[in-house]
């Protein structure tokens, strides 16, 4: 059986719908994520599920889905970029049906770049209501709301203020599209015929195949990027606790955790974005291998 063509606006709701489902189910894990990158100095948390306990104890099971709204609210515009972004990019670099690997990084690459429209934003006030709890355990601020702290950046920012961080948001998410779009396209062909008389087309993959290298690619483009993500997370981080380093911009950041912190600063929470990732893509393969986008414009149709 032939790999399935799907249109742009089913692939857009499935994305959409994984985005949605998948941040519902792993969004405590990048909290914990988030919280741990931030450490500076006196460690707060020994690790995931320290960090996890203690935030249920001290805020409750809903306080680990801080933020969360943002997320789901944001998550589907981001993903619908970067899925017609690369479904774009593949379809100009392609030459008779064959897309070369340089084709599927450069494709990846324009992915990433697109989707740091929406991402950045997303990421910005995701991360103050996500580390909030953190400082909270010091010294408790006012709680604040994604609308409030948007239009206090726009007050005193303007729009460059919610924008805060893009090119460290640039640096990771081109780099891993760049990563996942290519390796999952591999492993998910691995072991398949092409189609007689239709070039790069092969069979279509069973789900068991397609979950493991969403998950597999997911994971290790997570990873990879994981040095830039701190780098990120601490950029974006507005509010510091006592004694923590502010930063200048992404040189300065980079010297001040190397020199204060060592290599091993750049992998915190290495571990989480792994756990974050892979059910992320695993869960989108499930909703593409489901047809769910196109099961929703039948019903529209």
């Amino acid at each position: 059986m032939a790999e399935k063509k799907v249109s742009l606006p089913a692939k857009l709701i499935n994305g959409g719908v994984a985005g949605l489902v998948g941040v519902t189910c792993v969004f405590p894990i990048d909290l914990a994520k988030t919280r741990l990158q931030n450490q500076q100095g006196v460690q707060v948390y020994k690790g995931m599920l320290d960090c996890l306990a203690k935030t249920v104890r001290s805020e409750g099971y809903f306080g680990c889905y801080r933020g969360a709204a943002v997320n789901l609210t944001l998550v589907t515009p981001e993903k619908a970029i970067k899925l017609a972004a690369n479904d774009v990019f593949r379809q100009k670099l392609s030459k008779d049906g064959h897309l070369p690997l340089w084709g599927e990084v450069l494709a990846g690459c324009g992915a990433g770049t697109c989707q740091v429209v929406v991402t950045t934003p997303m990421e910005m006030l995701k991360i103050q209501l996500q580390d909030a709890g953190r400082l909270a355990r010091r010294n408790p601020p006012p709680r604040s709301s994604a609308t409030s702290i948007t239009v206090e950046l726009l007050k005193t920012r303007g729009l460059a203020g919610l924008y805060r961080g893009a090119g460290a948001t640039l640096m990771r998410d081109v780099p891993f599209s760049m990563i996942y779009f290519p390796l999952f396209a591999n492993l998910n062909s691995l072991g398949r015929e092409s189609v007689p008389g239709r070039g790069d087309v092969h069979a279509r993959a069973p789900f068991w195949q397609s979950f493991l290298a969403g998950c597999s690619a997911g994971s290790v483009a997570a990873v990879a990027v994981t040095p830039l993500d701190v780098i990120k997370t601490r950029l974006q981080t507005l509010q510091k606790g006592e004694g923590e380093d502010t930063y200048r911009g992404i040189v300065d950041c980079t010297r001040r955790i190397m020199t204060r912190e060592g290599p091993s600063a750049f992998l915190k929470g290495a571990t989480c974005r792994a756990l974050v990732i892979a059910p992320l893509f695993g869960i989108a393969q499930g909703v593409y291998f489901l047809g769910v986008g196109e099961a929703a414009l039948g019903l529209l149709g």
